[in-house]
């Protein structure tokens, strides 16, 4: 008999040899049944593999917080799509097909592009497959006898290859399809359930552009078909949120080949959003004392040799242009120019902290599979600063940064608190080559990051490998309504960049001390936060950011003078206005409105003009209410002012 420590801390006492199947019918049939797979001392194993010893375990199962289990699921699920088009493709030459964090793939060699009646295909030959209820089997051979097997499956011979003398070359069989894995698989493919092909696409051998380019399809499968059905439903939701679609149908950026892939084009609607959302942060960084600045997109080498970016940042930048006598690059982020500007002069400790902000154009040199809309961008606008603080001063201001982030993301744009959290980045010491040379500075910095979020009574996890080059930071990670983890807004620590840009400050002392550089972005990208605002709301931005806060609708061409000389007098009161002066039904003008996502409809007929008040539509509520133009007025400046969702 061997012991099995279980997950609750309880001991199982089974006979040698056992499967994890086994072992999950004696805790209970129940468990047994939606097993997918087991982890052995921390080692995922098929439910078939045997326990020759002492050992604890944990059994997986197709569940929400469970990845493992659904892992094994979908990488079976994998190999019965490639099962389906080894029957309908007889001639398909298989690359990988793993699992992802939502379903998985397979890529082929095949002579075209699947098309959609192929794919239709592939699914129905998959469901027959999953019916037949084939038994899986795993078996292992030796190198020789490995590449025997798949001698007319080159990219396996080539993953063959690669293995480490000594470690096993196992696969999968089930019927009359053969695959080089390691698994875990389920017992048999009547395992699972319901199958959907999702997508198909193009995708190099290893990702690389100098490889043979393959077809990749996308799929997805559950143990239950209602759960397939609201997976469809999520993704519909996905596609309605997608701020590149969004963007397109409120004409708000472009993209086009001719000014290259990564650099977006904001038409009149995206820049009326991206300037308000500008200004409204520059308003509030002048409130709190910041004083903006504007410098070059373009520096001498020898500003990022100093600054350590050209030895810890160089791949991520645009190459040198050379100049009759300058080097000169694009530069990936503005924190040198700042500290530049800060020892323009000398500086007394009265004068800390002294806050340097601009909504700068930085670079970065994204390969083109990278970019996405506005989300990575080769050229973006950052809401960057950098505060000049005495070493006595660090807990304040980073307190205000912190409290800053909370208004900005809870009070002003109505976030709730429970999609964020805080992540203390700090480096790797084993990777130290990532990071500027200095275990002081890293030390001092980290640990005081830790006290500040501490007794703010914030709660945080640490991360460690991702700090700055220069320095630990704090990140605010966001849950996105496409239920992702982004970072937006964070404050980083430096005592790096002081010291070699050699900046100081008179002390009360008389005598010269070397300021602390906290750098801090709130929207953190113009571009990035514009594309986030936008799947977060489905382009129903509040009414004191959209392009177009009122559209006025004249019922007939005998209210257009009525409808202009409004337009004007709203205009006067800063309200963004547009008339529909089309010769078109009202109810078509009205849904074209609402396509728009305009906040406001203003109907005007011929009772409105006699009695000089306007019918009111929201897009939230499909009956019109008639009022005075005053008290319109009064209403919408209000909800601009307060900056109501």
């Amino acid at each position: 008999m061997i012991k099995i420590g279980l997950k609750d801390g309880s001991i199982l006492k089974v006979e040698k040899g056992s499967s994890i199947l086994e072992v999950a019918k004696k805790i209970s049939e129940g468990l047994a049944r939606v097993a997918t797979c087991g982890e052995i001392n921390g080692k995922i194993k098929d439910l078939r593999y045997e326990i020759l010893e002492d050992c604890n375990l944990v059994i997986h199962s197709f569940s929400d917080d469970d990845i493992e289990g659904k892992k094994a699921y979908w990488h079976t699920t994998s190999h019965i799509m490639a099962q389906a088009v080894k029957r309908l493709f007889p001639e398909v030459k298989f690359a990988i097909g793993p699992s992802i964090d939502d379903g998985f793939y397979y890529d082929f060699d095949v002579e075209r592009p699947f098309t959609d009646e192929d794919k239709a295909k592939i699914e129905e030959e998959m469901k027959k497959i999953i019916k037949e209820d084939i038994i899986i089997e795993k078996f292992s051979l030796p190198k020789d006898d490995a590449l025997k097997l798949m001698e007319d499956q080159p990219y396996k011979q080539e993953l063959i290859n690669e293995l480490p003398e000594g470690e096993e070359i196992s696969f999968y069989k089930q019927g009359d399809f053969t695959d080089l894995c390691a698994g875990p698989h389920l017992e048999s493919t009547g395992k699972v359930k319901s199958v959907k092909i999702l997508s198909s696409s193009g995708a190099y051998w290893r990702g690389s552009e100098k490889n043979k380019m393959l077809q990749r399809i996308y799929a997805i499968s559950f143990p239950k078909a209602s759960m397939l059905e609201e997976h469809m439903k999520k993704l519909e939701d996905i596609k309605q949120r997608d701020h590149r679609k969004i963007g397109k149908d409120l004409e708000i950026f472009m993209t086009h080949p001719l000014v290259g892939s990564g650099l977006p084009m904001y038409l009149p609607n995206g820049a009326t959003i991206r300037r308000i959302l500008e200004r409204y942060i520059q308003d509030k960084e002048i409130a709190l004392g910041y004083s903006h600045v504007y410098t070059p997109s373009l520096a001498n080498v020898d500003l990022y040799k100093t600054s350590g970016h050209w030895e810890h940042y160089k791949e991520d930048m645009f190459p040198v242009m050379k100049m009759e006598n300058e080097e000169m690059v694009l530069r990936p982020m503005n924190c040198p120019h700042h500290m530049l500007v800060y020892k323009n002069k000398m500086h007394s400790y009265r004068d800390l902290p002294i806050k340097i902000g601009e909504l700068a154009h930085d670079f970065r040199y994204e390969d083109s599979g990278s970019v996405c809309g506005l989300e990575r961008v080769r050229q973006m606008c950052q809401n960057d600063a950098h505060l000049f603080v005495r070493p006595d001063q660090i807990k304040e201001e980073v307190g205000k940064v912190l409290r800053l982030i909370v208004e900005v993301y809870q009070k002003d744009f109505g976030f709730p608190a429970s999609s964020f959290e805080y992540r203390l980045s700090l480096r790797d010491k084993e990777n130290k080559e990532k990071y500027i040379d200095n275990d002081e500075m890293w030390d001092t910095a980290e640990s005081q990051l830790r006290e500040i979020l501490t007794e703010l009574e914030i709660p945080f996890y640490e991360a460690k490998g991702e700090a700055a080059f220069y320095g630990p930071k704090i990140d605010i990670q966001i849950k996105t309504a496409l239920n992702h983890d982004v970072t937006i807004p964070t404050c980083q620590l430096d005592f790096a960049l002081p010291e070699r840009f050699e900046l100081e400050y008179i002390g009360e002392d008389g005598e010269k001390h070397r300021p602390v550089v906290i750098h801090r972005a709130i929207l953190g990208s113009s571009d990035r936060f514009i594309s986030f605002l936008l799947e977060e709301t489905k382009g129903f931005l509040p009414t004191w950011l959209a392009p177009t806060q009122v559209k006025i609708l004249p019922i007939t061409d005998k209210q257009h003078e009525y409808a202009y000389k409004l337009k004007e007098d709203l205009i006067k009161e800063s309200l963004r206005v547009e008339v529909d002066d089309r010769n078109e039904k009202t109810g078509y003008k009205i849904r074209e409105a609402q396509l728009s996502k305009v906040p406001y409809m203003l109907i005007i007929g011929a009772k409105e003009v006699e009695e000089n008040t306007v019918s009111v539509r929201s897009r939230e509520n499909a009956e019109n209410e008639t009022i005075k133009i005053e008290e319109f007025l009064e209403k919408i400046k209000q909800e601009i002012k307060e900056k109501r969702k």
